[in-house]
């Protein structure tokens, strides 16, 4: 057994460098993205892969899921799972494309894009719906390692395409006006150029499968993919509803900013590149969940594990209050990362942290129906959030735009973090330490607030102001906690019990 659970911990590790590799990569291209784009160019592209993001959900239909579920069964052939899968999912991505494509004039024109993003977006989409069975397959095979080798292949493929189409192709264009080129670019840079990178890094993907794509035996079986989208749409409904939770404002913009003197495709550009600065507090949330949930799994037989439960979640939060700190405390530097005019957004970069750190915090009282096999609780929990998100971007966005987008999705996660830590009391009672929790987060924001009230003209003072209020705020973390300062680099640069636990 110990074997096993070394085994999964390093599958895990493998998995989670490049699901983390593919956020870094992509907060490493803001600064390009900002200064070559203007913030109406970054945000259609920004509503472009909103959508992308929800449609993407339902052209799988939770057939990823559904296969794990089905090929591990006994009395399923697992072959003939796989291979119908990846038929039902070629035919459903080919007849979308083709689809999209037919109309992609008449969806252009009335949505205001360049018809070649609307094709380009049908093909990423395709082309994602196609691979994800693949993808799977490795995972259930126990490749983890040659996942993560495709992933990073497929991400440091989508980097040298941006580089490569937005540095080279607008000089080359403009020396060459009749290059055949121009049937596919517009002749400026363009969000056209970053969804053209992204479609030629999936076809990168479907290049690296080819010799999996040939070895399938393919043999298709109605009743099999009955029984597939029976257990699979309702997982896909409960995606749904998170990823609209969490990009549905994008769309929004359109129709609720605010008219003044910026469109909303400039405002939407404006919020979205400084939101993705606070990405950084997203890569350790998700960090610390694959490392948490199986360490949660793993120890839930216990009877005093509860307790435990509710300590990590503490120092979760602790850990996200001093990174909350940290870089909005250096937000004068950070804001350098973003082209000159997209920098008057960094006003939503600490809401949006905070956000971010609420959201792990959710994703830590969360596990308690994953547990408890209350998982219906997720779509309740999660259609809570994402009706708090439209009702504030609703009643507040054409009033304060893109700063009620920010908090919309603080007073989101609040709802989310409150109903199901309701629940739980009822099906999976943890003793949360929210005394000590909610201390640490008042301590944060008066910090945070603090370092506003003494800001000067001078930033090199503000730096080092700052700099004192986040050793107080360390400080008080070791007082209260009461871990000897002698120890405390020891025990910060200590794995702590989640790291050695069996991950999944």
């Amino acid at each position: 057994m110990r074997v096993e659970f070394k085994r999964l911990a390093k599958d895990t590790t493998i998995y989670g460098v490049s699901s983390i590799l593919a956020r870094a990569l992509s907060f490493l291209l803001l600064p390009v993205y900002t200064r070559v784009l203007d913030e109406s160019n970054f945000g259609i592209c920004s509503e472009i892969l909103a959508y992308i993001a929800f449609i993407q959900v339902i052209l799988i239909f939770g057939l990823e899921t559904g296969f794990f579920r089905f090929v591990s069964l006994k009395e399923y052939d697992s072959d003939k799972v796989f291979s119908t899968i990846s038929i039902f999912l070629t035919v459903v991505s080919l007849s979308f494309f083709l689809l999209i494509f037919a109309f992609s004039g008449n969806i252009a024109a009335n949505a205001g894009y360049n018809s070649l993003s609307v094709i380009y977006a049908a093909g990423i989409l395709a082309i994602d719906a196609f691979t994800s069975v693949f993808f799977a397959q490795l995972r259930y095979r126990r490749k983890a390692l040659k996942f993560a080798i495709f992933r990073s292949i497929k991400i440091i493929a989508e980097v040298i395409f941006n580089l490569l189409f937005l540095f080279v192709l607008p000089a080359y264009f403009a020396s060459h006006p009749q290059s055949v080129l121009l049937s596919f670019f517009t002749p400026e840079a363009s969000y056209v150029y970053i969804l053209a990178a992204i479609l030629c890094s999936c076809i990168v993907s479907v290049i690296l499968f080819i010799p999996e794509i040939f070895k399938v035996k393919y043999t298709f079986s109605a009743s099999y993919l009955k029984v597939l989208l029976i257990y699979s749409l309702p997982l896909m409904l409960a995606g749904l509803q998170g990823i609209l939770n969490d990009f549905i404002d994008r769309p929004l913009f359109r129709y609720l900013a605010p008219e003044n003197d910026f469109t909303w495709e400039e405002q939407l550009g404006v919020f979205s590149a400084s939101a993705k600065l606070a990405v950084i507090m997203s890569l350790f949330v998700q960090m610390f969940r694959y490392a948490a949930e199986p360490y949660f799994f793993a120890e839930s037989s216990k009877t005093d594990i509860k307790p435990v439960y509710a300590k990590i979640t503490k120092y979760f939060t602790i850990f996200c209050i001093v990174i909350f700190l940290l870089i909005s405390y250096y937000s004068n530097i950070l804001q350098y990362l973003l082209g000159k005019d997209f920098r008057s957004g960094m006003i939503v970069l600490p809401i949006m942290l905070f956000a971010y750190m609420l959201s792990g915090i959710n994703q830590n009282i969360s596990i308690w129906y994953k547990l408890a096999s209350k998982t219906k609780v997720a779509i309740v929990v999660t259609s809570a959030g994402l009706i708090t998100t439209i009702a504030v971007n609703y009643l507040f966005m054409p009033t304060y735009g893109y700063m009620a987008t920010a908090w919309g999705h603080v007073a989101s996660y609040t709802v989310m973090i409150t109903l199901s830590w309701q629940l739980s009391k009822r099906y999976y009672k943890i003793p949360y330490q929210w005394k000590s929790i909610l201390l640490y987060i008042v301590a944060g924001l008066i910090l945070f607030f603090t370092a506003k009230l003494i800001e000067t003209p001078a930033v090199a003072l503000n730096l080092v102001f700052n700099t004192v209020l986040l050793l107080v705020f360390i400080y008080f973390i070791l007082k209260k906690e009461k871990i000897p300062i002698k120890n405390a680099k020891k025990i910060l640069s200590r794995k702590t019990v989640v790291n050695k636990s069996p991950r999944i």
